[in-house]
């Protein structure tokens, strides 16, 4: 995953109920922000997912839209430890 470039307003999703993460995005377009990009890696995939779908299509109806979608692979772990996670990255407009 690309590092988060200043001003850019991103969403890191993890362990908590997807719900948070939600809130978190719509907050964000709450205080004014046109994108926001909603990054996850592993596991986390399938909420990432699920918490842009249910922005797109409960909270912020016909206000936002899915404007792309990055997929990639990440190397974790150090030596013989080290494996390769994939990560998404998931981005949310405002419409115009």
């Amino acid at each position: 995953m690309s590092k988060p470039r200043p001003g850019e307003n991103v969403v890191l999703v993890g362990n908590k109920p997807t719900m948070n993460y939600v809130l978190a995005t719509v907050i964000q377009f709450n205080q004014g922000a046109d994108k926001v990009v909603i990054k996850a890696r592993g596991r986390a995939i399938s909420k990432a997912v699920d918490a842009a779908e249910i922005v797109k299509t409960r909270f912020l109806m016909n206000q936002v839209e899915i404007t792309d979608v990055k997929i990639g692979t990440e190397k974790v772990g150090e030596g013989e430890q080290s494996r390769n996670v994939s990560t998404i990255e998931i981005t949310l407009e405002r419409k115009k």
